[in-house]
């Protein structure tokens, strides 16, 4: 290892052990604790939210619905972090990182509610739409431009560059495994059809989302509960094993309690994005008539994704005693448990099942980008040019080495991440008078509105007049 190895991966543990790790821990406990345990008291809400036939189309026809916000941060959440990601946890983790995956989606719940609650109070119309996310609110809510020039900087690298060659990585080893597809085949073709969506504006990539999420994620779940029924008689030994193996009860966990805690919150994180800034991108996007709706909306998402998709994945993986070894990086070590269950078709389904997730996470990915490429520069140029980089990252992540990319969206989530978690932690008491405005209508028995005055002292909102294109 030469100097600048040995600096980054140095920066990499000191981020993602330490300071991260903490942050994202008392934070999620803070915003938990301040909206009065908003994740669990709410829960019925969320649902709620979901089915309501009021949330499923924008104002019109035009712009964006919360449900299709909901597909398109499901879409870059639901991806490669929720098969290849968890079985990374267990080999590196062991069964107990599973436990602190789950810790951290439950904490993590309060937090996305608040970032995306934020993203909504301070959106912008863009025609006849909106945009939004941690870069607008941190410069019309805190008044730093800077730090929104920071964060968008970060975004962009961090999901339309480095995520999206981690992305194309997952696709190109399950191909590899299951269908001997050359990994150069595979950067022609990702590019290809990426090409196609991303050129073709938001709601192309609405439209790609709102067919891919449900049917992708769907299937997965299916497929996962057939296994656990199966062997329903094991799941408590399993379940067990988990909570054992979180607090070193389990003696052959030893002293691995830190890696557990460490490979759990790391892919927890990876996986769901809570705190990372990511999903009040597509939060932002939605025309809703109250920004907690949205708020619910983006809590569910992360209940989603890991409590019920990655718990799918670790349970096929530890249903199966399966051993890591060298040959089994990442999605083939879950391409080999689930063989084990339902036969020799398992590569095929691992296979498409892990294009889907992870394509939907490259338009999706795309998206956190191209809105934060338009709060730095509304010159069409640099969209064009960022594009054109996507597309050149797809190709690298196809072809790279699979330590390097993992390596890098690391160090980049991290770093993203603390800027986001600084500023919502700023602005959580504007999230918290939101949620209060919102439960006050709801025990009205209105259908919560929300206008520039529902709440006293903010200022430069654009988008809550009372000519907001979702009136």
């Amino acid at each position: 290892m030469n100097v600048i190895d040995g600096l980054f991966y140095g920066y990499l543990d000191l981020l993602w052990g330490k300071l991260l790790i903490y942050m994202l821990i008392i934070i999620g406990i803070f915003f938990t604790v301040r909206t009065k345990f908003v994740q669990f008291r709410h829960f019925g809400e969320m649902i709620k939210l979901l089915g309501d036939k009021n949330m499923t189309s924008g104002e019109g026809g035009k712009g964006v619905s919360s449900l299709q916000a909901f597909f398109i941060s499901a879409a870059s959440r639901v991806g490669t972090g929720n098969i290849a990601g968890v079985a990374i946890a267990i080999a590196l983790g062991g069964p107990g990182a599973v436990f602190w995956m789950w810790l951290i989606a439950l904490i993590g719940m309060a937090t996305a509610f608040v970032e995306s609650t934020l993203a909504q109070v301070y959106k912008v119309k863009d025609g006849d739409q909106y945009r939004g996310g941690p870069a607008y609110y941190m410069e019309r809510a805190l008044g730093q431009r800077w730090m929104g020039i920071l964060f968008a900087i970060l975004i962009t690298l961090c999901f339309g560059l480095i995520f999206n060659a981690v992305q194309a990585n997952t696709i190109s080893l399950a191909f590899e495994s299951a269908f001997n597809v050359n990994k150069t085949v595979m950067a022609i073709i990702l590019v290809i059809i990426t090409a196609f969506i991303i050129f073709g504006g938001l709601k192309r990539i609405v439209a790609a989302t709102q067919l891919i999420v449900p049917v992708m994620a769907g299937l997965y779940i299916l497929v996962a509960l057939f296994v656990v029924i199966v062997n329903i008689g094991e799941i408590p030994a399993v379940i067990g094993h988990i909570f054992s193996s979180a607090f070193g009860f389990d003696s052959a966990a030893g002293g691995a309690i830190g890696a557990a805690m460490m490979q759990g919150i790391k892919r927890g994180l990876f996986s769901n994005e809570a705190g990372m800034g990511s999903a009040p991108n597509a939060a932002a996007t939605a025309h809703v008539s109250h920004p907690a709706k949205q708020g619910f909306i983006q809590s569910l998402g992360v209940f989603f994704d890991t409590i019920m998709v990655c718990s799918a994945t670790a349970f096929m993986i530890l249903l199966y005693d399966l051993t890591p070894n060298a040959e089994l990086e990442g999605i083939q070590l879950t391409q080999a448990a689930l063989s084990h269950h339902i036969g020799g078709w398992a590569q095929i389904f691992v296979a498409v099942s892990i294009f889907l997730f992870a394509y939907s996470s490259i338009i999706g990915n795309y998206y956190y980008g191209e809105t934060n490429i338009e709060f730095l520069n509304t010159n069409r140029t640099w969209l064009f040019v960022y594009r054109i980089a996507v597309l050149l990252m797809v190709i690298f992540g196809s072809v790279s080495g699979f330590q390097l990319v993992w390596d890098l969206a690391d160090a980049f989530m991290g770093t993203m991440a603390i800027v986001n978690l600084v500023a919502i932690v700023l602005l959580s008491g504007i999230a918290v008078k939101v949620l209060n405005h919102y439960l006050k209508q709801r025990r009205e028995g209105i259908d919560p509105v929300f206008t520039e005055n529902s709440v006293p002292g903010l200022k430069n909102i654009e988008a809550w007049n009372e000519n907001r294109l979702d009136k």
